[in-house]
């Protein structure tokens, strides 16, 4: 798995952990550190999130031989 796959991923997890919290807690970790929903901070946090669960849609639809690391490239 490539570097940016692996970013994305984490990048997609801290977001579903974040609505975890929203959902559980009624907190979001996101506004918390960003000093607020609106923030602009936040709001380009969002976008990351948003924009890692994009790419990480583009995953379902790979070959397993996309994974792979060929060693003689």
């Amino acid at each position: 798995m490539s570097v940016v796959n692996k970013i994305a991923l984490v990048i997609a997890i801290i977001g579903t952990l974040n609505w975890g919290l929203v959902g559980l807690f009624s907190f979001d970790a996101v506004a918390w550190i960003a000093g607020g929903a609106t923030t602009l901070l936040a709001r380009i946090i969002y976008i990351i999130v948003a924009l890692a669960g994009l790419w990480c849609i583009t995953l379902l639809f790979r070959d397993e031989e996309d994974y792979r690391i060929d060693s003689h490239a």
